[in-house]
């Protein structure tokens, strides 16, 4: 281990890197970690962090109106973007320096710069112009936002950037019908801005269970949000003034003040030097790698968005854990990647755990439904007419339950507690043993009893 200058270097400073990295130097090894924007990484500088600050200032302005039904009486109700993007930078600094010391406390050395592979054992510190040798090497370097690739393609921003707007765009065009899109439309939505969300597909949240989808495209168009489907934006143009001039295949031209590309993210691999390393890749830029996140190259594994297996946060976390306990713990760990619970925050928001209803009847063939669509009891006052989805996916040989799809207030929550039932392969008869909590909308979950049986097609 002398020969090299470290034992571990990583290369992205985000979440499963640094986890890994303090892992790996707490059980004694000699490790650096470089950075070439800010440690954090995605989730606390530009991704689920200040998103959720967003969304947490958009639902006081829905909050606002609702409090009538309540007896409140609220006056003159305005927003400031400026103090809210002000208040999220602070905070987003503070995480931060709580990621730096975190690593420094635990004896990580961290350079502030781009480093590159120069072979399977050597990185190159971009502007520093130093290499160093490591024994082993973690690529932990994430994802970026995927483009349009159209003309004017240059003048729509991407969710990076939409934390460092300096106003609030009244008209607002968001390319994309997946979680992130969905999330700023009703984020842009609910502090007034007018959206109008374009996506090339029939509905929106690809790969989520068929109910979820049609429940969220519903309340995207409660909520104020434009959805336009099966539509793609062919090209941009300035409009003058600082506005954009959106152009799509079904013949519609639109005006903004911002187009915001939301087209999905791609692997961070690109430049990073993997072909020096012999690292080998998927089509898509993603790294390939074994269950205990491994390359083909032995002494290089790569854990989080890089690889493309779960792309959230605590996925990476896990997997960086499971990596330092492989290589630095004499304990071989491989994260397990079923059933891992998700959210998504749109105004209502999702949880879901397991497989959706076309998943588990293409895996198991015959599968239970039960679910219910219905007006929460905080609604009845508030005057609000969006609506919860509770849908439970059952295994019918076993009655195991194998998925749980939720789309309404508190969902996110819900579903942390519903993963371990999940996880641990509880049936439908433990569900309903269950005693109920009352009154809640989770309560649904153990008192579901009817099953669902699909419309006879006539």
């Amino acid at each position: 281990m002398t020969d090299f200058d470290f034992d571990l270097f990583v290369i992205g400073a985000g979440s499963g890197g640094v986890r890994a990295a303090r892992m790996a130097a707490l059980r004694g090894a000699r490790v650096a970690i470089a950075e070439e924007y800010r440690v954090g990484g995605t989730c606390v500088i530009r991704g689920c962090v200040p998103k959720k600050f967003l969304v947490y200032a958009a639902a006081y302005g829905k909050a606002f109106k609702e409090a009538a039904g309540y007896g409140w009486s609220v006056g003159e109700v305005r927003h400031d973007w400026a103090k809210l993007c002000a208040n999220l930078h602070d905070e987003v600094d503070r995480l931060s320096g709580i990621y730096w010391k975190n690593l420094s406390n635990s004896g990580v050395e961290i350079f502030q710069d781009r480093a590159e592979l120069e072979d399977a054992h050597t990185v190159r510190l971009i502007a520093g112009g130093r290499t160093i040798s490591a024994r082993y090497i973690l690529i932990a370097v994430g994802g970026a936002p995927a483009r349009l690739g159209i003309e004017g393609d240059e003048l729509a921003i991407s969710s990076n950037e939409v934390f460092l707007l300096k106003q609030r765009p009244q008209r607002i065009v968001i390319a994309g019908g997946g979680y992130i899109a969905c999330e700023f439309a009703q984020v842009f939505a609910g502090l007034g801005s007018e959206v109008c969300q374009i996506y090339r597909g029939d509905t929106v949240l690809r790969g989520f269970d068929d109910d979820v989808r049609a429940h969220i495209h519903d309340e995207l168009k409660r909520s104020g949000v434009r959805v336009m489907t099966h539509a793609n934006i062919t090209r941009i143009e300035e409009a003058g003034d600082g506005a954009r001039r959106v152009y799509t295949d079904t013949g519609e031209e639109l005006t903004a003040d911002v187009v915001i590309q939301a087209v999905g993210r791609v692997a961070h691999t690109q430049g990073l030097g993997l072909d020096k390393a012999g690292v080998e890749t998927a089509a898509d830029g993603a790294i390939i790698v074994d269950k205990f996140s491994k390359t083909n190259v032995d002494n290089i594994y790569a854990v989080g968005d890089v690889t493309n297996r779960i792309n959230l946060t605590p996925v990476a976390i896990r997997e960086g854990a499971a990596f330092a306990a492989t290589v630095f713990g004499d304990d071989p760990t491989a994260f397990d990647h079923a059933d891992v619970a998700s959210a998504v925050f749109t105004q209502p928001p999702v949880g879901v755990v397991g497989l959706t209803e076309h998943e588990a009847r293409k895996a198991y063939g015959a599968v239970d439904i039960y679910k219910a669509t219905f007006k929460p009891m905080k609604n009845a006052l508030s005057g609000s007419e969006s609506r919860m989805l509770v849908k439970l996916v059952v295994k019918q040989d076993d009655q195991r339950v194998v998925g749980v799809h939720m789309a309404g207030d508190d969902s996110p929550e819900i579903i942390q507690a519903v993963g371990i039932a999940v996880k641990a392969g509880l049936t439908k008869q433990q569900f309903d043993a269950t005693c109920a909590v009352h009154p809640t909308v989770a309560e649904e979950l153990v008192t579901l009893k009817d099953k669902w049986t699909p419309p006879e097609i006539t």
